[in-house]
């Protein structure tokens, strides 16, 4: 218990002191990020959760340490999918690049709230829907119906999105999407961005903007990923403390790295491919769960694997591709 207690102090001292350097010196005025600096932050994010790792396993041993790195990558590998859909809704709405690191900001701070509603929420429900334990054919087996039902799920979700990738997104109007619908239907909306500004005054009247559209959507975004990464997560571990802050300290450094990402989109051809190769893996461990244990340093090694091979053949292809031109 007092292990714990400092593992959250340290959380949260590390989480405050990066939002205030986020809030006061990187999103300080609004600017256009360059890839140098969407760089140094994106080493300082990754950098400072790694360490965080690696004081998990000081405290508490490498069982749990492989369980914090293996739903880090696992959380910030799918963030990356989520950050294709960023693009898109961007391009979408014709969001000026000097607000983007704005938008992306208060989505992650949005995250950071929703995350842990799922996470401590969802580990409460799994501990109270095992079933009795039963043996069959020799084998006994302790089934856990919600990480079964997700099991299934992640296993069709990596299906469709192997099959479908990038089809519907490419051409997805966001004009329709629930967040733009919420707004609309709230306030008076200006489709302008009013130097950044969420409200603005027009002949007396009250009108939200553009960008409050934008990370309103966003937003919602990020909720429908979170279907898939939150589930993802519990196939490593049911502790929330391990859980959350792997899952915080993947998401921190999203904003910086999806500045490097939307510069190099061509690039990543088969990364999203290989995203849904890591659903399927995570949704068929959850499932045999019930009676076998894949130990989470094979998991952290699976994931990482996969990740890097999509990564890799990806870049070759983009470089075939751009030596014929």
């Amino acid at each position: 218990m007092q292990q714990e207690t400092y593992v959250i102090a340290i959380f949260a001292i590390l989480i405050l002191g990066l939002l205030g350097i986020d809030l006061f010196i990187f999103n300080k005025e609004d600017h256009k990020v360059s890839n140098k600096e969407a760089l140094n932050w994106s080493i300082l994010w990754i950098g400072v959760g790694l360490l965080f790792g690696a004081y998990i396993y000081l405290d508490f041993g490498i069982e749990k340490a492989s369980q914090y790195y293996s739903a880090f990558l696992i959380e910030k590998a799918l963030s990356v999918d989520n950050l294709f859909v960023f693009i898109l809704v961007f391009r979408y709405f014709k969001v000026p690049e000097k607000y983007q690191h704005k938008v992306l900001f208060y989505g992650i701070l949005g995250a950071i709230i929703l995350r842990g509603i799922f996470i401590f929420s969802g580990v409460a429900i799994i501990n109270r829907t095992y079933l009795p334990e039963f043996e069959f054919m020799g084998r006994i087996f302790h089934v856990n119906i919600i990480l079964t039902l997700f099991g299934l799920f992640l296993i069709i979700a990596g299906y469709k999105s192997f099959r479908d990738r990038g089809q519907e997104d490419e051409n997805k109007d966001f004009s329709k999407s629930l967040g733009t619908q919420l707004i609309h239907r709230l306030f008076r909306v200006d489709p302008k961005y009013h130097d950044g500004k969420f409200f603005v005054k027009i002949n007396g009247k009250k009108f939200a903007t553009q960008l409050l559209v934008v990370v309103t959507v966003i937003e919602f975004t990020d909720l429908l990923f979170a279907v898939d990464s939150i589930p993802a997560i519990f196939a490593i571990s049911q502790d929330p403390i391990i859980l959350y802050t792997s899952n915080i300290f993947a998401i921190l450094g999203l904003r910086a790295l999806y500045f490097l990402l939307a510069n190099s989109f061509e690039m990543f051809h088969y990364l999203q491919h290989g995203l849904s190769f890591i659903l399927a893996f995570i949704g068929l461990k959850m499932i045999m769960a019930s009676t076998f244990h894949l130990p989470s340093q094979v998991s952290l090694g699976v994931v990482f694997l996969i990740l890097t091979l999509s990564i890799l053949v990806s870049i070759r292809k983009y470089n075939q591709e751009k030596s014929r031109f």
